[in-house]
């Protein structure tokens, strides 16, 4: 480790990170903690977890913080997002991260365990196309126990009620300007100031060549199904039950059970 990185504010950068994610999401906490929730109803209150494209480890830190008996995997591509996420965590025993494709049919052989109680992903999957997601979904029904849970909180739009729909983009795009006014970084801003720490710069060329320049809009070829979507694919997938446990005007949590 370079003196540069250690002295890296880690816990600042996931920091920012949450905020920048709240300026698009403002009840982001509210769909973690139903995540949460439904994690020890169903499979209790010593989970091993797999968090799943997992970023910075914002879903990892809350597991965490609430199941001192939990363990947790987080898997991500991004090598920006998870050095972050390793620099956070550096002295948590409980978690561990793993660098995986999951557009590679043979990711999970990279996990440390087979099974899992429990894979939470948030806002990461609508990046991938239908047809992906749905191998997605079939392979990690392999990496479930009996009885254990997937959850994916996501974009997940209804798409029958186009006079809602635009009310609401209209009152979103009102609360965003007012808070990028007061100084909130939005995605392009934030990855803007990623490219200028001498910690990440690298990094970020790095992560730039894979996805893209996010000030021109990457990941532009993914695809946002509504909430039944998913629920039919779990079903198909070989999960027992699916529906929706929460969701915002916009968004949507379906629980998986194995």
């Amino acid at each position: 480790m370079t003196e540069t990185t250690a002295r890296t504010d880690w816990a600042g950068w996931q920091r920012s990170w949450d905020r920048q994610q709240e300026w698009y999401m403002p009840d982001r906490e509210e769909r973690f903690r139903v995540m949460l929730d439904m994690v020890e109803a169903v499979v209790g209150r010593e989970p091993r977890v797999l968090d799943l494209a997992c970023g910075t480890g914002s879903i990892t830190g809350r597991v965490l913080r609430r199941f001192p008996g939990a363990r947790t995997t987080g898997v991500d591509r991004d090598p920006v997002l998870l050095a972050i996420a390793r620099g956070h965590f550096a002295d948590e025993p409980r978690a561990s991260f793993v660098t995986a494709d999951l557009l590679d049919p043979d990711w999970t052989a990279l996990l440390p365990h087979e099974e899992y109680d429990a894979v939470l992903t948030a806002t990461a999957l609508h990046w991938m196309r239908a047809e992906p997601l749905r191998g997605l979904y079939a392979r990690l029904a392999g990496s479930i126990r009996p009885g254990g849970v997937l959850m994916n909180a996501d974009h997940m739009p209804d798409g029958s009620t186009p006079r809602i729909d635009a009310a609401v983009r209209a009152h979103e795009r009102a609360r965003q300007d007012r808070e990028r006014e007061a100084g909130v970084r939005d995605w392009a801003g934030w990855w803007a100031d990623v490219a200028e720490d001498p910690a990440l710069g690298e990094l970020a060329a790095e992560r730039f060549a894979l996805f893209g320049d996010p000030a021109a809009g990457d990941h532009a070829d993914g695809e946002s199904q509504p909430a039944a979507w998913h629920a039919r694919t779990l079903l198909a997938a070989g999960f027992a039950e699916a529906r929706p446990v929460w969701c915002s005007a916009t968004d949507a949590l379906v629980l998986g059970l194995r």
